[in-house]
């Protein structure tokens, strides 16, 4: 980097440091001290430059530039040279001189330029100030303070100039009169004081060794009488501070008879300033060097003061101290400095002023006392020495204290006192207590208010833990005071809290110990202390290790402890414990306390002992042992699960020891003394039972049998059995304890002498004590907790026949017996809670038993289940926040009832055994509650998963419940719940690979399709409908891929049977699945079609929802439009009259073209191909047979009104239009005079007696019209033609050249254009825009249209009717005065123009209703009917005799 470039870039930064923003200034600054880095000399000059050519820059910009300068001489003063030392120095002299007044900042920043320089150039520093430090002239305030931070950052530098400085300084303290030059005076001497003392402290290695204090004592002394004789009466409170700051070190200076002289008026004047000030740590700074310039001349005049003093400083110890102020730290540091100085020149006076304080009970006092011990005893141990006894009983009091602010100032004046010997002393051991004391605090009762001192990382326990280590492992002369006497505090309860720091730091003693040497390795029984055994310490050890985590891990340290102990416990357990000790410590440095397993680690601990027993081999010595482990029982009272272990370690002992009498003995006294009320005690008893019963069942059993028989099962009778109910309360849980001993003797006992015991002598005796005799009835009683205990032991009984080697061998004749009980229980539980874990071990004992033999019958699986599901499955969700303990209790409920429905399948591994489960589980699949039905999908998944796992196909046979099963799990895709459609779809998953399964794939086969099912859980959890919905789709495009075809019907009928599904969501699932499967696998259902219509259509009067409705006729049309003939064939065998459903499902076929068009042929087919009526003779009297209408045309014209009143109809109408207008007027002329089926008849007179009818086949009825107009009944008479008329109009109202669909009003109905009579002979002639062809009688009738040929001739038998002989249009002259507008008339009544009201009722009418008229688009056009020349005339019988002229239909157009 050049220095043309440095320059310029330090002008750059320089021009920028004149930034407003501070920020802005301190990163130019800190540039500035960067380039300083790599060029030094040029960084100064540039900056030594610019503030010389600038002249009237503002002092805080010059103050940034000289802090730059103070950093880069700093950084390099090595390697200024003297010129550039010379200019920086003239620089900086100039700027602090500047301005006369005082800016601080400013001038303190040139003031640090000189003090850096002057660190190696003195001399030229000082050149320059001394000529600013004049005699005679005060000079500036920042010279004097310049060379007093000069004296104290280069003291060798300097001591030799304050001869002169000194002896020009002195007349200028008369001078000054502004206190800030005052203040710098006594800053400077103080300095030139503290710089002297060093000098003279190191005098050998300084510049002048010929340098003497006496050299300063004269100059000192006249500055000492100026400041303590004048300024120190000031009234400014920051002058009295620097003045009192100076005479500290400047005592130390004055000629010693001086001082002597001054210290009776020194020492006050300093006290008194304590009340002055509230910062007093200059003060006590001050009076510590006073003191010990005092003590150091050996100043008599001391004495006197001592108690004022002890009283002021006492006072000044016990201010409370703040942790966010360092002053006070300080102070008191300085203070504590004091009374050091006191205990060396005047310890019994310290001391007798001291002691008594520790017996007062004020806080601050007591604290502030015992601060002031400790530091005497670790800095004036000496002095000390000979008061160790009277400090010790001296503490009596403070150990009392249960304040936690003294009991760490206790534990810390003990940590002193065990460094300096004291607790060898006669009274140590009550300290050594004291702290394992505080080492046993719980956590919980350190605990201080909001007020109170922080002492959460240095609280009592802490402190007293970190003291005991350190005391045992760093203080040699500790460790035969604290070898063996902390042995002493392993067992005691109430030290309990203290074993990890106890086992740890005798762990520590007992290896120094060793390597002295074997013999004093060994616990010495001559000990005055009352140590405790070996069987005590490895009872106690090995108790507490049961619960390694709590504590600080005082599992591994109990364990390490026994481990080092071992010599002292047996002499053969060494190598033993070498090997096995490890493995334990290892196994907990595996897991946590979240993460281990308390039944395996006891299980662990048990082994070490079984294996430490097998290596003894010493009957005696384990006898003393278990009876040890008795004595300690009652000390865990409080702690049930330590107290269980021991249980469970004594009957490991007794099941060791070879003497059976002792066994005996001590398995009656633990039944006398064993607390019954308590659970986990009577769980711990009974353990102890079981595992003793392994070496020794039948003395196990003797003593159960004993126990039963002894006195207290009886019940005392009298005057003092006042306490009947306790006494009774007293006696269930006897009962239940000796219940749950035959239990677990059951459950651990060698399985060949359980099993013959099992049904002659442990179960009766369980079922003995569970129920009594009164006056010879059987009574059970009513005691949840008798009742889990008998629970409880049944499922370890059961469980033990089941691990036997002779389980599959062994007949259990009681088990029907042992199920129902079971179910009994589960039954008196409450159903909508969970308040015991009865249930829980009920359903356990019933898993067991379900397995063994004889097989449960059938009716008896079947209650076992539903009264489990039942039980279970209706608990109640726990409400949020909830307590852990119920909610771990549901989950293991839940787990030995998914245990329980898996032995019950294994027992049936096949399609049926599962079928058989899933029905059980189906109510609650459907249930309306949500978390019913996720745990039952829960549960079938689970037994899905189960089947699959353990299924064996030897064969290749059919899985032929597939679609029963899919069809009742997959539409829960869509449940409300995201949980229960995640279930569901595993159910789907799991049986489409049981499928696979049975095809002959492999169980780890993994098929893509399949597969696929677990990508679409994350739409299932999807909110929107719609993706929820095409995630549904999706399922069921898997299903329809990997079904086989022969369960593809029962799938379809199955999800047919969800359409009325109380989740809304789960039916429309359904629907959406059966289409999926319609449009993928349909083409194949040709056979079941009829079936799939019929159960279609009886489910929809059961649903309301429009969406399942429209998605129902969805499914009809994609069924017609692979199998059309089927489809119309299952529809027209509906019972008649349609309903509004079947009607509608006749409508979804109208809504394609196409596949109108064939639906359309097939029924014109239909009404064609059968006879319209068949002749029945209604009386045995009757003349004439009557006629009696076909059901197949009717049904057949009933659907084609259906169809053709859809507007999407339109355009297969109007290509059918002329076959379709034929047919139906056929079906008019050949209804007249024809009567219902007799089925048909009954209906339409129960529909006329109720309320409100169904739907009729009259259109006259509420439902004649296709538009639902209501209208008023005809007469019976036209109830069959109804029909067929209600077509004929819909046809006609359809919209057909010109013409356009005609409007209705309520109670009219259009007629077409009447028929008139235009002249005799005139042809009649109907207006149409189309060519047809009607059937004719065999008169040879026909239809045509005027000007054309006809194109068709269609002949048969006319029925009676009446028809016009010739129309023409009224008011013209031909076909062209047509308009087509048609004329309203009143349906109910005939046309006005026809004279014979009799007959008119007839035809009339019934065409009112069947036809309505074209609307044309201008013109008028009224029509008439007219038959010849005059009225109406009738035209029954017309046959072959009738007429015979053609009838032509001319075209009308607009």
């Amino acid at each position: 980097m050049t220095e043309s470039y440095v320059k310029k870039l330090a002008a750059i930064l320089l021009d920028a440091i004149t930034d407003k923003d501070p920020l802005v200034q301190e990163q130019v600054c800190g540039a500035l001290c960067a380039l300083g880095e790599a060029a030094p000399e040029e960084a100064l000059g540039a900056c030594e430059e610019y503030l010389r050519q600038h002249e009237k820059l503002a002092h805080p910009y010059r103050t940034m530039i000289l802090r730059a300068v103070e950093v880069l001489v700093s950084s390099h003063i090595g390697e200024l040279d003297k010129a550039e030392a010379r200019a920086v120095t003239l620089l900086a002299s100039s700027e602090m001189t500047r301005a006369k007044e005082l800016v601080c900042d400013w001038q303190r920043a040139a003031s640090d330029v000189l003090v850096a320089v002057g660190k190696r150039f003195v001399s030229t520093v000082m050149e320059e100030l001394l000529s600013k430090f004049q005699p005679g002239a005060l000079p500036h305030c920042s010279v004097v303070q310049t060379l007093a931070n000069l004296a104290a950052s280069n003291v060798f530098g300097m001591v030799p100039f304050l001869t002169s400085i000194l002896s020009t300084m002195l007349p200028m303290l008369g001078m000054a009169k502004h206190d800030a030059m005052r203040v710098a005076f006594c800053c400077a001497l103080q300095h030139f004081s503290e710089s002297i003392l060093e000098y003279l402290a190191d005098l050998d290695q300084a510049p002048d060794p010929t340098v003497r204090k006496d050299t300063f004592a004269a100059d000192m002394l006249s500055a000492y009488d100026i400041l303590f004789n004048h300024w120190l009466q000031s009234r400014e409170a920051k002058l009295r501070l620097a003045v009192v700051e100076a005479l500290g070190p400047m005592s130390h200076l004055l000629p010693g008879e001086k001082l002597e002289e001054q210290l009776p008026k020194l020492l006050p004047g300093v006290l008194a300033l304590y009340k002055k000030h509230a910062e007093t740590f200059h003060v006590s700074k001050s009076l510590g060097q006073i003191l010990e310039a005092a003590v150091s001349v050996g100043s008599r005049t001391l004495e006197p003061q001592l108690d004022s003093l002890l009283a002021a400083l006492h006072a000044q110890i016990c201010v409370p101290v703040e942790s966010s102020s360092p002053l006070v730290v300080s102070n008191q540091k300085e203070v504590l400095r004091c009374f050091t100085v006191l205990a060396r020149c005047a310890p019994d006076r310290l001391l007798a002023f001291l002691l008594p304080k520790l017996d007062t009970s004020g806080e601050r006092t007591r604290l502030g006392t015992l601060q002031v011990v400790r530091h005497v005893i670790n800095s004036a141990a000496s002095q000390m020495e000979v008061k160790k006894p009277f400090i010790l009983s001296s503490m009596r009091l403070p150990l009392l204290d249960t304040n936690p602010k003294v009991k760490r100032a206790v534990v810390q004046v003990i940590s002193a006192m065990a460094h300096h010997g004291y607790l060898e002393q006669p009274g140590g051991e009550a300290m050594v207590e004291y702290i394992v004391q505080q080492c046993a605090l719980p956590p919980e009762t350190e605990k201080l208010g909001p007020d109170s001192e922080d002492l959460t990382a240095d609280s009592v326990r802490a402190i007293s833990i970190s003291t005991l280590y350190l005391v045992s492992t760093t203080v040699d002369r500790m460790s035969d005071v604290l070898w063996p006497y902390l042995l002493a505090f392993l067992t005691p309860v109430r030290f309990t809290g203290a074993l990890t720091p106890l086992c740890r730091s005798l762990v520590h003693l007992a290896q120094k110990r060793q390597e002295v040497g074997a013999e004093a390795f060994l616990v010495p029984s001559n000990s005055n202390v009352a140590l405790p055994s070996p069987y005590a310490v490895t009872t106690r050890l090995l108790t507490v290790a049961s619960q390694p985590y709590v504590g600080d891990g005082r599992g591994a340290a109990s364990l390490r402890l026994l481990n080092a102990l071992h010599r002292s416990i047996h002499p053969l357990l060494g190598q033993r414990w070498a090997t096995t000790v490890p493995p334990l410590l290892e196994h907990l440095d595996e897991f946590t306390e979240e993460t281990l397993s308390q039944k395996e680690w006891e299980e662990r601990l048990l082994a070490f002992l079984r294996d430490t027993l097998a290596v003894v081999s010493d009957n005696t010595w384990i006898c003393q042992l278990s009876l040890e482990m008795c004595k300690q029982l009652p000390c865990y009272s409080g702690l049930p699960q330590e107290k269980n272990f021991l249980y469970k370690c004594v009957g490991t002992a007794l099941g060791a020891a070879s003497s059976k009498d002792v066994v005996r003995k001590q398995l009656r006294e633990l039944l006398e003394a064993a607390g019954h009320q308590e659970e986990a005690e009577r769980e711990g008893l009974a353990c102890c039972f079981g595992i003793c019963a392994i070496s020794h069942l039948d003395d196990v059993l003797a003593q159960l049998g004993d126990f039963m028989k002894s006195d207290v099962f009886r019940k005392s009778t009298g005057i003092f059995n006042i306490f009947k109910e306790r006494s009774e309360n007293e006696l269930e849980k006897l009962k239940g304890t000796a219940i749950l001993c035959y239990g677990h003797v059951a459950a651990r006992a060698p399985r060949e002498l359980v099993l013959p015991k099992v049904e002659s002598d442990l179960l009766p005796n369980m079922f003995r004590y569970f129920s009594t005799k009164v006056l010879g009835i059987k009574v059970e009683t009513k005691d949840p907790a008798l009742k889990l205990c008998l629970v409880q032991s049944v499922c370890m009984a059961s469980q033990a026949i089941c691990s036997s080697a002779q389980a599959g061998s062994f007949h259990f004749s009681r088990k029907p017996e042992l199920v129902a009980q079971m179910m009994e229980f589960i039954k008196a539980e409450p159903q909508d809670s969970l308040r015991s874990p009865i249930r829980k071990k009920a359903m356990l004992a019933c898993t067991y038993l379900v397995s063994l033999e004889p097989a449960l019958e059938e009716q008896m699986r079947a209650d076992l289940t539903r009264r489990c599901l039942h039980s279970v499955l209706s608990v109640l969700p726990n409400p949020e926040g909830e307590c852990d303990h119920q909610e771990s209790l549901y989950l293991d409920t839940m787990r030995a009832l998914e245990d329980l429905l898996t032995s019950l399948l294994q027992r049936d591994m096949t399609p049926q055994g599962l079928q058989i489960m899933v029905e059980h589980l189906s109510p609650w699949i459907k249930s309306p509650r949500g978390h019913e039905r996720a745990r039952a999908l829960g549960l079938s998944a689970c037994l899905l998963r189960y089947f699959l796992d353990h299924l064996r196909v030897g064969a290749l046979v059919p899985f032929h419940n597939l679609g029963l099963l899919i069809g009742l799990f997959s539409p829960r895709c869509a449940d409300l719940w995201p949980a229960t459609r995640r279930e569901a779809v595993s159910c789907v998953r799991t049986l489409l690979y049981l499928q696979l399964s049975y095809d002959g794939f492999a169980r780890d086969y993994r098929d893509d399709v399949v597969e696929r099912l677990l990508t679409l859980k994350d739409g299932l959890v999807h909110p929107d409908p719609d993706v929820l919905f095409h995630t549904c789709y999706s399922i069921g495009q898997i299903i329809a891929k990997r079904l086989p075809p022969e369960q593809l019907i029962s799938l379809l009928l199955t999800m047919f049977e969800g359409l009325g599904d109380p989740d809304k969501n789960c039916s429309r699932a359904a629907t959406v699945m059966i289409n999926c499967l319609l449009k993928e696998r349909g083409n194949g259902l040709l056979e079941k079609v009829p079936e799939l219509v019929t159960v279609l259509r009886s489910k929809l009067p059961d649903t309301r929802e429009e969406a399942i409705l429209q998605a129902a006729q969805h499914s009809v049309y994609l069924l017609a439009s692979q199998h059309c003939a089927a489809v119309v064939a299952s529809l027209l065998g509906s019972p008649l009259p349609f309903d509004s459903h079947t009607c509608t499902l006749w409508r979804a076929l109208a809504v394609e073209p196409g596949l109108t068009t064939q639906v359309l042929g097939l029924l014109l087919d239909k009404m064609s191909k059968d006879v319209p009526f068949k002749e029945t003779r209604t009386f045995l009297l009757s003349s004439s047979p009557g006629r009696e209408a076909t059901l197949l045309p009717l049904a057949a014209t009933c659907a084609l009104y259906e169809v053709m009143s859809t507007p999407a109809s339109g355009p297969a109408v109007l290509g059918l239009y002329p076959q379709l207008f034929a047919a139906l007027l056929q079906r008019v002329s050949c209804t007249v005079g024809v009567t219902l089926p007799r089925t048909l008849q009954a209906k339409e007179r129960r529909s006329t007696a109720s309320a409100p009818a169904p739907r009729t086949l009259e259109p006259c009825s509420p439902s004649g019209t296709p538009f639902g107009r209501v209208r008023r009944p005809t007469p019976r008479r036209g109830l069959l033609p109804c029909s067929c008329h209600r077509a004929v109009g819909t046809l006609w109202s359809l919209p057909s050249g010109p013409g356009v669909l005609g409007q209705e009003a309520s109670g009219w109905s259009g007629l077409p254009a009447a028929v008139t009579r235009a002249g005799a002979g005139t042809p009649a002639c109907l207006t149409w825009s189309h060519s047809c062809a009607l059937w004719g009688g065999t008169s040879g009738l026909q239809v045509t249209a005027p000007g054309h040929r006809a194109t068709h001739e269609a002949r048969g038998t006319v029925s009676s009717g009446y028809l016009p002989t010739h129309c023409r249009p009224a008011g013209s002259s031909g076909p062209r005065g047509c308009s087509g507008q048609h004329l309203l008339v009143p349906s109910s009544r005939p046309h006005r123009a026809a004279p014979h009201r009799s007959h008119s009722h007839l035809l009339p009418e019934t065409v009112q209703q069947s036809l309505r008229v074209l609307r044309r688009p201008s013109g008028k056009c009224e029509w008439t009917w007219r038959l010849g020349p005059g009225a109406p005339t009738p035209l029954h019988g017309l046959g072959a005799a009738g007429l015979q002229a053609p009838i032509r239909l001319p075209s009308c157009h607009p």
